[in-house]
């Protein structure tokens, strides 16, 4: 039940991702960078985080696990949160690198034993 939540909430992100658009571009006379490039990686942002939490939901080793926080910035993704074994931590870390468009993991999780 709860893959088929996180499925359906990748597909949603994955939606509004595509239906993003970049209508109003302006520049500044300076030379800078358009009004929505914010919006435009936030929703970039948003769509790699997405595909990471999939993958980790995915993975049958860690689907289970669901101390892990995701965030992006650009294409570096960063894991937080708390897991049971060093094993898992590292093969958190090996499923979110293998995220097309994850360059670097910044892998911040924890081991604590389950009690």
């Amino acid at each position: 039940m709860k893959a088929l939540a996180l499925a359906l909430t990748a597909a949603l992100a994955l939606a509004l991702a595509a239906c993003s658009t970049d209508r109003n571009r302006t520049s500044s006379s300076s030379g800078g960078t358009s009004s929505t490039s914010g919006i435009k990686g936030t929703a970039q942002d948003a769509t790699l985080t997405t595909k990471v939490k999939s993958a980790l939901a995915a993975d049958v080793g860690l689907r289970t696990l669901t101390g892990i926080s995701v965030s992006s910035d650009g294409p570096v993704v960063t894991l937080k949160g708390a897991v049971d074994t060093d094993t898992n931590k590292r093969r958190a870390e090996q499923v979110a690198r293998g995220v097309d468009g994850v360059s670097s993991v910044k892998n911040e999780l924890t081991v604590q034993a389950k009690q």
